[in-house]
């Protein structure tokens, strides 16, 4: 089974504050790395925390706030120093394109890569990426201006072989490979044994979604039914309910509504007011409506 993982690189929200970064966090896929957002510093946050920068070939930015996408020119011209060749996808609102290519221009900067840029539109049925593994899809979210989640979906694997099966008949590589695919065996005697007596399920299929600046949105839910582990924004406590709404944010309790309507596995808080430097209030008020829920602590990697 591929690692799964999503490393915090920033968890706070627009105001900088000394105990707490803008939005990023590291997608990790087996060997393949995805950055989701990247407020300013992200890159001195990957240094910090050693997450290197080694195959990551796709970015993905919510919105064009700047707490979630002012690190990225930083970020790509770093990369160029490093003498990075292959290209780098970015999925992102379309205005980020030309937002980036001035800021080359000004800066008579010339890349030693190209910059592949995907729009962010409104065909929420087919993935951004997909390979053999894992498929990304996005979804709206309600904020001031266009703001989008995403989800990490695993596919299904092949079916797992039995030892006994292995042992007893001593099947061909190519022999393997036709059977984990679903195929019954066909033994040297002729018989016909049915798939499911020489196999085991696959592992169930696991699942990443991050929503980052939204209001209260049920929306989402079809989006994000059954996900395992959910990052959810939690800008505000209960007393703030009202400022949240004005404000197109969410409190804790909300996000905990959010993760309960989906059926989520795990609820992961973050994007942090400055005004919370002690955040068990809000871990506490999540609580009350989804016991499953977690505070996000940067630096810190989380399983999926």
């Amino acid at each position: 089974m591929n690692p799964f993982t999503v490393t915090v690189l920033g968890n706070g929200s627009a105001v900088p504050t000394s105990f707490q970064n803008p939005s990023a966090q590291l997608v990790t896929y087996g060997s393949k790395r995805f950055l989701v957002d990247c407020g300013e510093g992200t890159q001195m946050r990957m240094i910090d925390f050693k997450t290197g920068h080694r195959h990551l070939n796709h970015i993905f930015i919510s919105h064009l706030h700047g707490d979630h996408f002012f690190g990225l020119i930083g970020l790509l011209n770093t990369l160029h120093l490093y003498g990075r060749k292959q290209p780098l996808n970015i999925y992102a609102p379309e205005d980020l394109k030309q937002v980036i290519e001035i800021q080359l221009e000004v800066s008579k900067s010339n890349l030693s890569y190209s910059l592949l840029f995907h729009n962010l539109g409104q065909n929420f049925s087919e993935p951004l990426y997909t390979d053999k593994n894992l498929e990304v899809f996005h979804f709206s979210l309600k904020h001031r201006i266009p703001t989008f989640g995403f989800i990490f979906k695993e596919k299904l694997g092949d079916r797992k072989l039995k030892r006994s099966f292995i042992d007893e008949f001593n099947p061909s590589i190519e022999q393997m490979h036709v059977v984990k695919s679903g195929a019954d065996y066909e033994a040297e005697d002729g018989r016909r044994i049915s798939n499911m007596e020489v196999t085991n399920d696959p592992y169930p299929p696991r699942s990443y979604a991050y929503c980052s600046d939204t209001a209260y949105f049920e929306k989402v839910i079809p989006f994000i039914q059954g996900v395992d582990l959910l990052y959810h924004e939690a800008t505000f406590d209960n007393e703030q309910e009202q400022k949240a709404m004005d404000k197109f944010h969410s409190t804790a309790a909300q996000a905990a509504l959010i993760a309960k309507k989906a059926h989520a596995g795990k609820l992961m808080l973050g994007h942090f007011s400055a005004r919370f430097k002690e955040k068990d209030h809000l871990l506490a008020e999540a609580k009350e409506v989804f016991p499953a829920t977690i505070l996000s602590e940067e630096g810190k990697t989380y399983e999926v």
